[in-house]
């Protein structure tokens, strides 16, 4: 009996999805209200609630004990961060923070926002190996984890279902401190109150990615921000996995990345 042509189409298309569901699970860490995540408000420019932190968590060299995961894709300490279109690093205003995908995010349109603080054991051991494998001269054995993941967001103005799905993890021993940036599917750069194009979600002032100290004088931004290229970042790394960049924050280090921008981009390299 012949195999109708539909029929092998369906079944390629099992295995493509099957494939690409393996793939986001091996570059994000687990979310949603499987793991018991709280979710932000469906509210513009919200954030969450103050949270508290079980463990002090040090950026910069400063200690932290709250943050506030805002649904503009940032993650701020002491103050929540409203503001929708970014400015460029570093601030004059002092507020310390770490922009996974700083862009006028409108989850009321699309999308989620979920964060939880965490000790999972199995959790903690893959992050473990993780910083094991990117920074082999520094012992680490991470004792807890804070994992924020925007899901498929929307942008402010969009009249499209376009989304955006990227992640931000913290972690520490105490004293050792990193952070890991996970970007799977970026789909949009601006909002249309950034002079964004609400039908692509392009053009304007593109989103920042980067790490703020608040002291205006240390900071770092991702290669590409706040121009069109940072729609790339899915395929850009520090790490040489593509979609993820990852750095130690308690003294600030930037490892990994050239000094020279590669004019051509090919399938063996993970820069921008």
């Amino acid at each position: 009996m012949k195999l109708s042509f539909a029929f092998l189409l369906l079944m390629l298309g099992a295995v493509m999805d099957a494939q690409q569901t393996q793939e986001k699970a091996s570059l994000l860490y687990p979310y949603g209200p499987d793991q018991h995540d709280h979710k932000n408000p469906k509210l513009d420019d919200g954030s969450s609630e103050k949270v508290s932190l079980a463990v002090t968590f040090t950026f910069y060299s400063k200690e932290y004990k709250t943050l506030y995961v805002n649904n503009n894709g940032v993650i701020s300490f002491d103050t929540r961060v409203n503001q929708y279109t970014p400015d460029p690093f570093p601030l004059a205003d002092g507020r310390p923070f770490v922009a996974p995908y700083w862009a006028d995010v409108n989850n009321v349109l699309g999308g989620d926002v979920f964060y939880r603080e965490t000790t999972d054991p199995t959790l903690l051991a893959r992050i473990t190996k993780n910083i094991n494998e990117y920074f082999p001269t520094i012992p680490y054995t991470a004792t807890w984890a804070f994992v924020a993941t925007w899901d498929h967001v929307a942008y402010y103005g969009s009249t499209t279902n376009k989304g955006n799905t990227f992640q931000a993890t913290l972690t520490t021993n105490t004293k050792t401190s990193f952070i890991i940036l996970n970007y799977w599917d970026i789909q949009w750069t601006t909002g249309g109150a950034s002079g964004g194009d609400v039908e692509t979600g392009l053009g304007g002032t593109p989103a920042h990615a980067g790490f703020n100290s608040g002291d205006e004088t240390n900071f770092y931004n991702i290669p590409g921000s706040q121009t069109e290229a940072i729609i790339n970042i899915t395929k850009t790394s520090n790490v040489n996995v593509p979609g993820r960049w990852v750095f130690q924050v308690d003294d600030f280090k930037v490892t990994g990345v050239p000094t020279e921008m590669p004019k051509v981009v090919d399938s063996n390299n993970c820069w921008l």
